[in-house]
């Protein structure tokens, strides 16, 4: 069993990891350090659990007085309202970087410039639209909706256990969480997906593979092209790597 001290760490660490992802406020008294804020990283697929939980309840009820399609889209924005955009955000400054940027110091500049560009807006458009379209032909919407936020947020752990970290630190939110990062956390966040993933086969059996292979593609092809570009990768990369695995997880769906 626990020490009492480390399961209320943990505790922390869990609201914590919900009030660095999601505009849902902390409802107990965090006693914050850079260490806590790395141990928060464990719960990243939980609180993406979470979300889809909420997102699969908000669907039931937009679907009693809308179309499957506008109670899908009406999801889409709360998931934008209640994330604060939070990885779209990331997707569209990392395509603006890499998309304007000829060094790596330019694209580090661009990506810290709160304007969106042509490149930004453009992925942004795409990525809500695709999104949309690829939720309306899901077998099974609700499952859709419930495991794609939490498989998702597995990809930036990955990342961050292989690339080292290329930004500013003093200007980065995701610096502490970056710092240190555990991969016996990693180990523990792939496991808690995977049980989902398999808890959920009942439903839809391909769902295992589908994950695994929506995480790893993105891990694998997105960092190794961050590797390239950036020597590594930056807080706004790693929101998009949420973005793609949440599409490709969705297109295997």
């Amino acid at each position: 069993m626990l020490p009492r001290s480390q399961i209320a760490q943990e505790w922390q660490a869990f609201w914590l990891a919900l009030g660095f992802l999601t505009r849902i406020p902390m409802l107990v008294r965090i006693d914050y350090s850079q260490r806590l804020m790395n141990q928060s990283s464990v719960y990243f697929p939980l609180v993406g659990l979470l979300l889809g939980l909420g997102y699969c309840a908000a669907y039931f009820l937009f679907s009693l007085v809308a179309s499957p399609l506008a109670a899908i889209i009406l999801v889409v924005i709360l998931h934008l309202f209640i994330t604060g955009a939070f990885h779209e955000d990331g997707l569209a400054d990392s395509v603006d970087a890499l998309g304007g940027g000829y060094t790596v110091e330019k694209r580090l500049e661009i990506m810290k410039d709160s304007r969106i560009g042509t490149y930004g807006t453009v992925a942004l458009v795409m990525a809500l639209l695709l999104k949309v379209a690829l939720l309306a032909e899901a077998e099974l919407i609700w499952l859709a909706l419930l495991v794609a936020p939490a498989v998702s947020r597995l990809t930036p752990l990955i990342l961050m256990a292989c690339l080292p970290y290329v930004t500013d630190p003093d200007k980065s939110k995701s610096k502490p969480v970056a710092d240190g990062f555990s991969r016996s956390r990693l180990l523990a966040a792939a496991g808690f997906v995977l049980l989902l993933a398999a808890g959920l086969s009942l439903w839809q059996p391909l769902l295992i593979p589908a994950a695994i292979t929506a995480v790893l593609l993105v891990a694998v092809f997105w960092g190794s092209y961050l590797r390239s570009q950036l020597g590594g990768y930056t807080g706004d990369t790693l929101g998009a790597a949420v973005v793609f695995s949440e599409l490709a997880l969705l297109l295997f769906l």
